[in-house]
């Protein structure tokens, strides 16, 4: 039988689907999802990846079942499970969608490249984003990016003949350590991952909800996208919340530019200086953005454990974290209000806008002078729409070692004040502070005892006062970054990371025709999806 596996990653989808339009022409298909417990157990995993997962995975069993081939979901170890599987049905190919993933995974797809050449099998993997593997030089980045935009989306097939019609009756040999197991989609497991953190906010997963998210993005919610974007009081509702969907795969990126731009072109036709065409215009930044980092990890897979820029090795000791810091800063008690509330409305929502994203590693990065790893990894846990590439190399960008942007150390309390300025949303996240007027709801520390009193709150007890002085941790933070970058060369190795990482175009909402070779980063928000 000259069957054709498809291997679904962060892909949970049907629509747009080359692999699995290309798999249907050659042969019987054999849709495959494998849980692999090696992954499950890495430090960046969490149970709210995996719950959006399965919901995901749910909805693409019954698209794949109506068109005639089951979704078959596995578990165990990869290649084993391949192996296993190809002794009880041979299949002639692999298909799947490029992954840029983090070194386990990009390490797991080697070693799944590596048996299908030793078993005579073929591996056909399919661009994913608007990423390019390998790719030549960042000067052609940007025409690719546009390219793959503009191509037509692959046609769903009509009909899929099933390779295996009853997923559940397949056999995959003798139980032992390094088994491959057949997971009935009504058994799916309940939770996996390290992170356990409850997320009771958490977005749904599947198709259907992502959809919907951006049919009502487009109609109503995105207006006032462009003004409400930076706020975490508006930017909830004004922003697309497409994240998780993009970073799962549940939309494709092609789909989203593309129905976007059909009604960017209805905005402007309208009233091209409206809000809707401007921030139509701000999304498509956005858009283009998400590719662009992850191009940076594709291209230096280390960005996600070491320093990018290596003359900022030893500016921060990663084995000398303070954990009393470190803990304070993950569990929203660093008696910074705003900060503090930001911290539990991503541990409950599992989302948070890109500038409260931002400001979070600053805080940890500047004033609390943590090395990047760590919190990174906390935030991993907690984003349900973690995306490697995007998340590590933001974290860099923000903590400054990546020797070509500029140092952003945000003022805590000035964002309180410019974000939340009556203090409503401190008061949501913090309830010990909903009694504290907003006078003093920005900096609580400074009120006097009597006044703790009356609005029923004792710092020190009832919340946190502040672990650093801030201001005075930001002035120490620019002196040690100061001291670093003294009587060392940096100049070369920032040569280097302009030419392989930096933009070479402007983004699409400026001209399409101008060249510019300096490079751009984003600006605030810049990664609001």
């Amino acid at each position: 039988m000259n069957a054709q596996l498809v291997w679904f990653k962060r892909d949970l989808r049907v629509v747009d689907h080359a692999p699995l339009a290309a798999a249907a022409v050659a042969g019987p298909v054999l849709p495959v999802y494998v849980i692999e417990p090696e992954y499950w157990r890495q430090p960046d995993t969490a149970a709210r990846h995996w719950a959006f997962i399965r919901e995901s995975l749910i909805e693409l069993e019954a698209a794949l079942r109506r068109l005639g081939a089951p979704l078959v979901v596995l578990q165990g170890d990869l290649p084993e499970v391949f192996a296993r599987l190809h002794a009880a049905v041979p299949f002639a190919a692999i298909h799947a969608h490029e992954e840029t993933g983090g070194g386990w995974t990009y390490a797991r797809d080697k070693a799944v490249a590596a048996w299908c050449r030793e078993a005579g099998v073929a591996f056909h993997e399919t661009p994913q984003f608007g990423v390019v593997r390998p790719l030549p030089n960042r000067d052609v980045w940007s025409k690719h990016w546009e390219q793959r935009m503009k191509a037509p989306q692959v046609a769903v097939p009509e009909r899929v003949e099933a390779a295996v019609s009853r997923p559940d009756d397949l056999s995959l040999g003798d139980e032992c350590a390094t088994a491959a197991t057949v997971v009935p989609i009504a058994s799916l497991p309940d939770s996996l991952g390290t992170g356990q953190t409850p997320c009771p906010g958490r977005q749904s997963g599947g198709r259907e909800a992502g959809a919907a998210l951006l049919a009502s993005f487009l109609a109503e919610r995105g207006e006032k996208y462009r003004q409400g974007m930076s706020s975490p009081r508006t930017a909830e509702q004004v922003c697309s919340r497409l994240s998780p969907h993009i970073a799962y795969g549940t939309l494709s990126l092609r789909e989203i530019v593309q129905t976007h731009r059909r009604r960017w072109v209805e905005a402007k036709a309208a009233a091209p200086r409206s809000y809707w065409s401007q921030s139509l215009k701000s999304f498509e930044s956005r858009v283009h953005w998400h590719c662009h980092f992850i191009q940076k990890l594709e291209d230096e897979p280390s960005i996600e454990w070491r320093n990018l820029h290596r003359g900022y090795d030893g500016l921060r000791d990663e084995s000398a974290v303070d954990p009393e810091r470190l803990a304070a800063w993950a569990e929203g008690r660093t008696g910074l209000p705003f900060v503090d509330a930001c911290m539990r409305q991503v541990a409950h929502d599992g989302w948070i806008n890109f500038r409260m994203r931002a400001m979070l590693v600053a805080v940890a990065s500047y004033h609390l002078w943590l090395h990047w790893r760590e919190p990174a990894l906390h935030l991993a846990r907690l984003f349900t729409d973690y995306e490697p590439g995007i998340h590590y190399c933001q974290f860099q960008m923000q903590s400054g070692t990546t020797g070509i942007n500029t140092l952003r150390i945000y003022n805590p309390v000035k964002q309180s004040r410019d974000q939340d300025p009556e203090g409503d949303y401190i008061r949501r996240w913090l309830p010990e502070l909903s009694q504290v007027p907003s006078e003093w709801i920005h900096e609580p520390w400074k009120m006097p005892g009597s006044l703790q009193a009356r609005y029923g709150v004792r710092l020190g007890e009832d919340y946190p006062l502040p672990v650093v002085d801030h201001e005075q941790a930001a002035r120490d933070a620019r002196a040690r970054i100061k001291a670093h970058r003294a009587g060392r060369d940096l100049g070369a190795e920032s040569a280097r990371i302009r030419r392989q990482h930096a933009s070479r175009t402007p983004s699409p909402e400026r001209s399409r025709g101008r060249q510019r070779r300096r490079p751009v980063a984003p600006g605030q928000g810049e990664l609001d999806l």
